[in-house]
């Protein structure tokens, strides 16, 4: 980057960090409302935009354009049906939390089963978070950054080196927004570099179109859909990342969990000043997702059409795309854009981490007698620790396989369909006990390790040995074979789904609650709904189904 891109992308970063310290100085973060769920003040627009960006980060931008470089637009239904999830979320289970008066999901759990449930499961989304979540964030932002601004270059250091600085730059800057600035300064932040990241990235496709089309975006356009036809197919084989039978089962699970019950997305909605606003937040944001495959689909299809395929890594598209089509002026204000991006999603995981430890475990496990200044005290002491372990193991994923996004969501798979499953039962029904949530979630992390830890290679590594042996030696003919001698970790979780929904009800059978479970209504904000949420919710979905009837 010249002197001029570093001025501008140094101005913008600095004007969103004052304008969210700036935002924030009126909201009280001595006590829990304030600080971890910006004293329930936030509106739709700035729900909708922290939601999106906390969800939009490099592992997408990189790793979804990676994968649209191999496959095309059939990973889209990792965007298009968030919007579905989103509308549930909206019109099923926010009611429901609000009306609870809820800070935490697991504290919905309490209420409905028992205080070691909530433990159990405030445990399990925190080593999700430092295991995985975290780490992957900081690498792969570490990772485009390095690719993407040639810091080695730059910098004259190796690249290990720049992974190094990148990570603890990243992981540092995000922990003060995180740490010392609460949910409000998060929230705040991620709305501005959300519009900031709407406007960059849509810049890419634009002029990554205008290259290919010899300065027209519709002749590049034409020429992109004409040469690459298969690339516009969103009908997935049994082959691909994500085969279209999934879209019918764990594939709406897991984006349910997702946009539903993971306490580093619900989180914003909690804090919405009424369920209406909620609800608006949720719907405009699950509209605008509907977008998203503009900015991590098409550049990686784009990338594909300007590279032949020659690229060593999918991962390698998004970055080298943008270093060729982007105009130098404007790479200052894209690296402050992409760097927001990266801090979102890092920070937001991170004050969802304080929230959980701070409220569900300090509290609960350490000291139930702790005032509200020391359980916001002991989270920030816990997230400062949390973020130095974080950037200690980021830079260890180097050996990671290819497809980080795809690694995410199977390794996720261990806490988020256990959790998903306790928590849909719970609404679901009211004599299911407490034992009941405790053996369902045991049973579906470790059938679901044994599944996927265990099993999986056994009968792949199995497969590929008999069809070596068969005299199979083409690389691509291998791997389809392996992909087809287990059932796709979409698949497995909503198999895992149903038999711990079913052992579950078993248990509630056997051994029912001795008086069924009522939630009580705390009056912390006002739940009634927006009068159009069911209407503008069937109209979203209308238009999901539209988008696959379309490319299909």
């Amino acid at each position: 980057m010249g002197g001029l891109s570093i001025i501008s992308f140094l101005g913008f970063t600095l004007l969103v960090a004052a304008i969210a310290w700036a935002s924030s100085r009126k909201v009280n973060e001595g006590s829990s409302d304030g600080y971890f769920l910006g004293g329930r003040s936030l509106g739709p627009v700035v729900i909708a935009g922290s939601l999106l960006l906390t969800n939009l980060s490099t592992e997408q931008i990189v790793g979804l354009n990676g994968q649209a470089y191999n496959e095309g637009i059939l990973v889209m239904v990792w965007e298009t049906l968030a919007a579905i999830a989103m509308v549930v979320t909206a019109i099923w289970l926010l009611p429901r939390y609000l009306k609870g008066g809820i800070s935490t999901v697991p504290q919905y759990l309490e209420e409905r089963y028992d205080t070691t449930t909530k433990t159990l499961v405030s445990a399990l989304f925190l080593s999700g978070y430092v295991v995985v979540l975290l780490p992957i964030v900081l690498y792969s932002g570490a990772v485009a950054f390095t690719a993407m601004f040639e810091i080695p270059a730059m910098l004259g250091i190796s690249k290990t080196a720049s992974i190094w600085l990148c990570v603890w730059s990243i992981g540092i800057i995000g922990s003060i927004y995180a740490v010392f600035g609460g949910l409000k300064a998060v929230a705040v932040s991620d709305t501005i570099n959300a519009v900031g990241l709407l406007i960059g990235g849509l810049m890419i496709p634009v002029f990554g179109l205008m290259a290919i089309g010899d300065g027209s975006m519709m002749d590049g356009l034409s020429k992109l859909t004409l040469e690459n036809p298969e690339k516009f197919d969103a009908i997935g084989s049994s082959t691909s990342s994500v085969p279209f039978a999934t879209i019918f089962t764990g594939m709406m699970l897991v984006q349910l969990f997702y946009w539903g019950t993971n306490q580093a997305i619900i989180q914003r909605a909690l804090g919405a000043r009424s369920l209406e606003d909620g609800q608006k937040g949720l719907l405009l944001a699950s509209f605008i997702k509907i977008l998203g495959p503009l900015l991590v689909v098409l550049p990686g299809i784009i990338a594909f059409q300007m590279f032949g395929g020659t690229l060593e890594s999918g991962d390698e598209a998004y970055p080298t795309l943008v270093r060729e089509v982007l105009p130098a002026p404007l790479l200052g204000f894209f690296a402050a854009v992409i760097f927001g991006a990266i801090l979102s999603s890092f920070n937001s995981a991170l004050n969802s981490s304080v929230t959980l430890f701070g409220l569900d475990i300090y509290k609960e496990r350490f000291n139930k007698d702790a005032d509200e200044k020391t359980v916001v005290k002991a989270g920030k002491i816990f997230g400062i620790i949390l973020a130095i372990l974080a950037m200690i193991i980021a830079p260890f994923i180097a050996n990671a396989p290819d497809g980080l996004f795809g690694y995410l969501q199977e390794v996720n798979g261990c806490y988020s369909i256990p959790i998903l499953t306790i928590i849909v039962v719970g609404f679901l029904t009211k004599y299911v006990p407490a034992k009941g949530a405790k053996i369902g979630l045991a049973s579906g992390v470790i059938l679901y390790c044994i599944s996927q830890f265990l099993l999986q290679p056994y009968f792949k590594n199995g497969a590929e040995a008999a069809a070596i042996a068969e005299g199979i030696t083409d690389p691509a003919k291998l791997e389809a074979i392996k992909k087809m001698a287990y059932p796709h970790f979409l698949h497995v979780m909503a198999i895992l789904f149903v038999l711990n929904s079913l052992i579950m009800l078993a248990i509630g059978k056997i051994s029912p609650r001795e008086t069924p479970f009522v939630q009580e209504y705390t009056e912390q904000v006002a739940i009634e709904p927006w009068k159009y949420v069911r209407q503008v919710g069937i109209a979203i979905c209308a238009i999901v189904v539209f988008t696959y009837i379309y490319f299909s």
